[in-house]
């Protein structure tokens, strides 16, 4: 069921407008998938660090996702934000969830309202620092390939970086594919106004939806 989904995803793709940019050919590299992987101590919020461009993620700069568990979806709600090339601070919701395979077959599935249902594969992490995820897809000797460095603090390069090109390159990963996500000082101050506020208005709106 899982390779019939990701064959399909990769059919749609194709035939959407011709072969996007990001379609290319070859196959995808066969990775390894963290053992005994706990959805649980993955939860929480974790910064791009590195990454493949990835045509249907909007931001550029100052990317961090928070991984709301929950166990009645026995999975992740999962809310991407960050800066684009205009400046502009952009917020993306969408779910990860286990296959039914799970944990013998430890890969997820990821869908977001712009982007088709994508394996999401945790290579490796320790939870705590960093985390390696890989996500391709191929068909007919064409594959769509995206990979993501996380760390669980913001940084343009450092330990998670070093520990995950070392992990992609020995799963056969070409490691120089992927491209630095800035993290800097202005950008990461922008941010923590801009989660106030989104805060304050929440608490805002529900206050006045009680009354």
């Amino acid at each position: 069921m899982f390779s019939t989904l990701v064959a399909a995803t990769l059919v749609a793709l194709v035939s959407a407008d011709g072969i996007p940019d990001f379609v290319v050919p070859g196959k995808c590299a066969k990775v390894a998938n963290q053992d005994k992987f706990d959805l649980r101590k993955y939860s929480g919020r974790w910064y791009q660090t590195q990454i493949i461009d990835n045509a249907y993620q909007p931001f550029t700069r100052c990317i961090h996702s928070n991984y709301d568990y929950s166990d009645s979806d026995y999975g992740f709600k999962v809310t991407t934000a960050g800066f684009s090339p205009s400046n502009e601070y952009l917020r993306m919701q969408g779910k990860i969830y286990p296959t039914k395979d799970f944990p013998a077959a430890p890969c997820s599935l990821i869908s977001l309202p712009v982007l088709f249902a994508a394996p999401y594969e945790v290579i490796e992490t320790d939870y705590d620092s960093y985390s390696c995820v890989y996500s391709c897809i191929e068909m007919s000797g064409y594959k769509a390939e995206f990979g993501f460095v996380f760390s669980r603090t913001p940084q343009t390069s450092g330990p998670a970086n070093d520990k995950c090109a070392s992990v992609f390159r020995k799963n056969g990963v070409d490691f120089s594919s992927f491209s630095d996500v800035a993290h800097t000082a202005e950008c990461l101050q922008s941010i923590d106004i801009k989660f106030v506020t989104y805060i304050v208005t929440y608490i805002q709106t529900m206050y006045r939806n009680q009354i």
